[in-house]
């Protein structure tokens, strides 16, 4: 049968695609974790829409969407760097930069620092795409995540300027939206951030270390 967006989210959302089936049992455990933070984005949303009624609106509700739904995009985006330490994946697009960035100290610092090390920098950029998932599904620290995302998509972008199956606007246009999260404090749209700033008063008034980390981060 081909395939349709229908039929994608389902498997997306069953752990049956290819990225899900080749973690083996495994799978189960990351299809839980997606459902435990996509629970958990709802009931942050619904509870900042009982409790604060300048929550209520229309754009608070479309930002919380797209906001959740680019999280669900970077997850999914995760999973295809799996197995750690090194996906053979992660290998194959980190080698395609290597010769397909757009600058040469680019690609020699990808050549030279990167590849002989992809044990260590492939669960890092797992990691980093599972805490983009997480900030963006929860509304958490979503102002200077968005930051980080915005770092890391810029670099994919210059990484494959020259790769002929890439269009380079993809990760212009992600890097951008992940600019408009952050310029815009998207987790005070039905996230985390919302609530945090509302009924945390260390993170409202940004005292103690805590305090003003959350305070500035979201």
């Amino acid at each position: 049968m081909p395939a349709n967006p229908f039929t994608d989210v389902w498997h997306f959302l069953t752990a049956t695609t290819n990225d899900y089936l080749h973690q083996g049992n495994w799978r189960y455990l990351i299809l839980a974790l997606f459902w435990a933070l996509l629970f958990a984005s709802i009931a942050v949303a619904v509870r900042n829409w009982r409790e604060d009624p300048s929550q209520r609106s229309g754009p608070h509700l479309g930002i919380w969407l797209v906001r959740v739904l680019v999280g669900i995009m970077w997850f999914q985006g995760m999973l295809w760097k799996l197995p750690l330490p090194v996906s053979d994946g992660l290998q194959y697009w980190t080698e395609q930069e290597s010769t397909n960035a757009a600058f040469e100290f680019h690609r020699s610092f990808l050549k030279d620092v990167v590849l002989p090390h992809m044990t260590i920098f492939g669960p890092i950029v797992f990691l980093a795409e599972l805490v983009f998932a997480g900030s963006m599904m929860l509304g958490l620290a979503v102002r200077l995540v968005g930051v980080l995302a915005v770092a890391y998509t810029l670099q994919l972008w210059l990484g494959l300027y020259d790769n002929p199956a890439e269009w380079s606007w993809t990760y212009m246009f992600l890097a951008l939206l992940m600019f408009l999260f952050a310029l815009e404090g998207a987790g005070r749209s039905l996230g985390f951030d919302a609530w945090l700033r509302r009924d945390v008063p260390a993170v409202r008034d940004g005292k103690g270390l805590i305090g003003w980390f959350f305070n500035i981060a979201g």
